[in-house]
């Protein structure tokens, strides 16, 4: 099925709350309606892989797939120098593997607990954003965005989400839970994403008339 007309609708492989609140702002010089797949009732996909890429695809053909429509997905983790880029794909989760229940505040205390005695703190979020105009789409359009940053010693903030309380930015002076979310968006790995992802939009999709 070709569709040479995308409509300007796209179902966000995710629930997550957060990333729906910030990729909506992102994207709206486009005039997208994004919908999360809980909306729709569809399940979560399957996330097997070892990359933020193929992760994000797999999630973007899955929502496709189940809605019919042109699908997002965002795959998205903190990569730490000294655990050689873990906790990576496994950034949500990450938690878990040490007792606790699965939730942001769990996964920044677990983080602290196993960088407690690390004197490098260097760690990068990284985004990966994957469209796709049907499940068999054969050019997904993808792009990434990479924040370096250190990892701090306590949470400091109460904005964002995820990480954010602990990801000190050098360039700012401060975590990203402390920006206001127009600089955090200007600045943030997912905002760089998201900035390429609407060019190819508008580029391969959506062209300006």
């Amino acid at each position: 099925m070709i569709l040479t007309q995308p409509p300007r609708r796209l179902v966000l492989a995710s629930n997550n709350a957060g990333k729906l609140q910030e990729l909506r702002a992102l994207l709206a010089p486009l005039g997208v309606e994004l919908i999360a797949q809980g909306e729709l009732g569809i399940a979560e996909a399957a996330e097997p892989h070892r990359t933020f890429v193929e992760n994000a695809l797999a999630k973007a053909r899955h929502a496709s797939a189940a809605s019919g429509l042109p699908a997002l997905a965002d795959d998205a983790g903190l990569c730490v120098a000294a655990f050689g880029g873990q906790p990576g794909v496994d950034t949500a989760h990450y938690c878990t593997q040490f007792g606790y229940p699965k939730s942001d505040a769990h996964n920044v205390r677990a983080l602290l607990e196993q960088m407690r005695d690390v004197q490098d703190r260097r760690a990068a979020m990284v985004s990966t954003l994957v469209a796709v105009r049907t499940p068999d789409d054969p050019e997904p359009l993808i792009a990434s965005g990479r924040v370096e940053g250190l990892i701090t010693r306590e949470p400091v903030g109460e904005g964002g989400f995820g990480f954010d309380p602990v990801m000190f930015l050098p360039a700012f002076g401060c975590t990203f839970a402390q920006l206001d979310t127009d600089v955090k968006n200007a600045h943030s790995h997912r905002g760089q994403a998201a900035r390429a992802l609407l060019a190819l939009l508008q580029q391969r999709w959506w062209p300006a008339p």
